[in-house]
């Protein structure tokens, strides 16, 4: 059965949905959940959430975690409730972030491995196993807001660490972007070189085909960008074709 409603507390999409009498429901992924809805089946609503709960709490776990440089998150499975993100634990899976991992790398691997902590939560639940943990809070709790776009604008005049986070964190959606020849240039991925640049932060330079800026302490090389109003290539091609409009 497929239930597309336009508003979730539509009366016909309502009776539909308590018409399947489900003993439990999961969410992933969903907008804020009317209580008639969540609290429709017996055994109440359980959400997949992408952060190891109550950290990075919000919008978009996935992406704050790179952007802050975590080399860890996880999987959480929580019952629903009032406040968002804020519910019962079921179950937690801990995973690791490689250096090099973007948001949209690690969204790929969690997709996998969320539906196989949902598949673990369900059949818990319905064995009786599982015991709910209230959340409370965590020392540094951090949180993950949903992405605007000045969170997306690069600030040169930061550590080169911070400014490649915030690339990888952002790609391949929405994109960390900066400003080139009065143009948005969005970066999606790129290199970095830790080392005392022989100039201020944001002058941009290209060698031997490449794209060089400089941030506090070093450089970022980007590798795929996207110029406006143009598609996604290669900063080699991007750079030819600067060099063709001068």
């Amino acid at each position: 059965t497929l239930l597309q409603p336009e508003k979730l507390k539509n009366h016909n999409f309502l009776h539909q949905l308590k018409g399947l009498e489900a003993d439990l429901q999961i969410v992933v992924a969903f907008r804020m959940l009317p209580e008639q809805v969540w609290t429709m089946p017996p055994m109440g609503t359980v959400n997949l959430h992408a952060s190891l709960l109550p950290h990075y709490r919000g919008a978009a776990p996935i992406n704050w975690a790179i952007i802050n440089g975590e080399a860890k998150t996880g999987l959480t499975t929580f019952k629903l409730k009032h406040d968002i993100d804020t519910g019962n634990i079921l179950l937690q899976n801990e995973l690791d972030i490689s250096p090099q991992e973007t948001a949209g790398e690690l969204h790929d691997r969690m997709m996998v491995a969320g539906a196989e902590l949902l598949l673990k939560t369900i059949v818990g639940l319905a064995e009786g196993s599982l015991i709910e943990k209230p959340q409370g809070h965590a020392s540094g709790e951090k949180h993950a807001p949903k992405i605007f776009t000045d969170t997306c604008r690069i600030i040169w005049n930061k550590p080169v660490d911070e400014v490649y986070n915030l690339i990888r964190g952002l790609s391949p959606f929405p994109g960390a972007f900066t400003i080139m020849h009065h143009k948005i240039l969005k970066i999606y991925a790129a290199d970095k070189e830790i080392t005392l640049p022989n100039e201020g932060p944001s002058e941009f330079s290209i060698e031997h085909g490449r794209l060089r800026i400089s941030c506090t302490n070093g450089y970022i090389y980007p590798k795929l960008v996207q110029a406006e109003g143009k598609k996604k290539m290669a900063v080699e091609d991007y750079v030819r074709g600067l060099r063709i409009s001068k």
